[in-house]
């Protein structure tokens, strides 16, 4: 990035400092915030990333931002860096939200608040804040997809056939978009509307270490080939697009979408740009949008209300106990995506552009 002379400056000598995502994010008076994101290996943590930084530095922060790879003791090194380093707050998307009581209690007793971001840090006390989106109406949302696309692509046909993939079981919110979802579907196959021919139900059984699209594309083909022998798959419930794409590539494999064989109806979250290409192309079916750039926006409020003195604005004070306390949290609304309404969700609020999705 270049910096004209004059653009120096006009920052009057002020330090500088680099984050990992290659922007130089410029000291403010207001201070730094730490920011640790999980993982590059999602586009969506990327531009959680970037728009956090963009946001903090248009309020006056200067942001350290850090993406530990999916690397639990990584990410704890790069928390306690942060501390060391003294940072005014903590913004952490936890790889496990269960592994960094010890790293946020160093925190608390340096008098830095700490703000769980979209991923609920539990067994600690010293959470002082939550940024999210409804998650149990994400789960809503994609069991709602799910049944509108098997009436849509198969309504003369019943039972239907589905099979059920979960997210990762040391994040949180995986819990919360697999009972959403159930509370929709439980009802129908109680009724014998759906079917699970495999009978793999249950987050202990069917949850997806690290959002791995691999293990689900490994899980997919073993279901089919142990399950599938005389039956046709007409949907499978994925939680994120990253595990979308692998379980599209599993029943590609074997044929599904082309000749009589119809594309089973998948769902998925995050709208990466992948699975935006898939639903054009007609093979994934939906996406849950969560706008990073809402998160972002309560994230730097909460940060200003706290370094001011002041209380964060919260809609909720009972949905998230950690284990040790209720967070006090707030919850951003999600948005269904398919065919039918990319273009104006995706492409009219300017998350993405035309291009980017041709």
């Amino acid at each position: 990035m270049q910096i004209s002379r004059r653009a120096l400056l006009a920052l009057g000598g002020a330090a500088v400092a680099t984050s990992v995502a290659g922007l130089p994010a410029f000291a403010q008076d207001k201070g730094t915030v730490g920011i640790a994101m999980p993982t590059k290996s999602s586009s969506r943590w990327i531009a959680d990333g970037n728009a956090m930084v963009e946001q903090f530095k248009a309020a006056g922060y200067a942001t350290d931002l850090q993406y530990a790879e999916d690397d639990i003791p990584n990410q704890l090194a790069q928390i306690e860096n942060m501390i060391t380093k003294g940072v005014k707050v903590l913004v952490i998307a936890a790889i496990d939200g269960t592994t960094l009581s010890n790293a946020l209690d160093n925190a608390a007793a340096s008098g830095i608040k700490v703000i769980a971001y979209d991923r609920l840090i539990r067994e600690s006390g010293s959470v002082d804040y939550y940024a999210t989106f409804d998650n149990f109406k994400v789960g809503v949302q994609q069991a709602n997809s799910l049944v509108a696309g098997l009436k849509e692509r198969f309504a003369d046909t019943k039972p239907w056939n589905i099979e059920l993939f979960g997210g990762s079981p040391d994040d949180n919110n995986a819990f919360f978009f697999y009972d959403g979802a159930m509370s929709v579907l439980q009802p129908m196959i109680d009724a014998g509307d759906i079917v699970v021919p495999s009978g793999q139900m249950g987050m202990d059984v069917v949850g997806t270490l690290r959002w791995d699209g691999a293990v689900a594309q490994s899980r997919m083909d073993n279901l089919l080939s142990a399950n599938y022998g005389d039956k046709v798959l007409h949907g499978a419930l994925s939680p994120y697009d990253g595990l979308s794409i692998g379980i599209l590539s599993s029943v590609k494999g074997v044929g599904y979408g082309s000749g009589d064989l119809k594309m089973p109806i998948v769902t998925g979250q995050d709208c990466e740009v992948p699975s935006i290409k898939s639903i054009i192309a007609g093979e994934q079916y939906s996406s849950i949008f969560k706008d990073t750039r809402q998160l972002a926006a309560v994230t730097v409020k909460m940060v200003d209300a706290i370094l001011s003195g002041g209380t964060p604005e919260i809609n909720d004070e009972k949905t998230y106990d950690n284990g040790v306390k209720v967070v006090p949290s707030y919850l951003l609304e999600s948005q269904p995506v398919d065919k039918s309404n990319y273009e104006a969700v995706l492409v009219g609020s300017g998350y993405y552009t035309a291009d980017q999705l041709k």
